[in-house]
């Protein structure tokens, strides 16, 4: 039962306002995962973590630079020089360069990044080359699924890569 009042006036006596209290929930601050991506193959290491950024879950990757490619290095250049030639400087697309926004970007690719919930989720990634001084004395664990040992064929890492199509590491 609603009432309307004019102002000035006072409420009915009998009538009392319901009191809807907004619950609050607590921010719960997780430490987060620290994953070194030393010999792991980059996609499958995109997609194991792609799925835990959607579940919620705040992840660092150190040592962004030894990823691992599979494939000839003749054949994985050629294709990223092909790639490179698309588009202009100042309109994009923007062909990253250094081996932390390699594998940053293709983690995204993995992701509904322009749905809010990919939007959240890239927000929970970071990825850095080499390890980090405040990383150094954490814990850092491994994806046992995407370990590159079992690889037969030629590979090379993400580092080698980016060097080739035009990183300078000492810059």
């Amino acid at each position: 039962m609603s009432f309307i009042f004019r102002i000035g006036e006072e409420e009915p006596e009998g009538i009392q306002r319901k009191n809807h209290g907004v619950i609050k929930m607590q921010k719960t601050t997780k430490p987060a995962t620290i994953v070194d991506a030393e010999g792991l193959i980059l996609g499958r290491m995109a997609t194991y973590i792609a799925k835990r950024l959607l579940n919620g879950e705040e992840i660092v990757i150190v040592n962004a630079e030894k990823a691992i490619f599979s494939g000839k290095k003749s054949s994985k250049l050629g294709d990223a020089k092909e790639f490179l030639g698309v588009g202009a400087p100042m309109r994009g697309p923007f062909h990253y360069r250094r081996p932390d926004r390699i594998v940053k970007k293709s983690i995204r690719g993995m992701l509904p990044y322009k749905r809010p919930k990919g939007k959240q989720a890239i927000k929970r990634l970071r990825v850095y080359l080499g390890i980090p001084s405040d990383l150094r004395d954490q814990k850092v664990e491994t994806l046992l699924n995407a370990q590159a040992k079992k690889l037969k064929c030629p590979y090379l890492t993400v580092g080698e890569f980016a060097t080739e199509i035009g990183w300078n590491p000492g810059a």
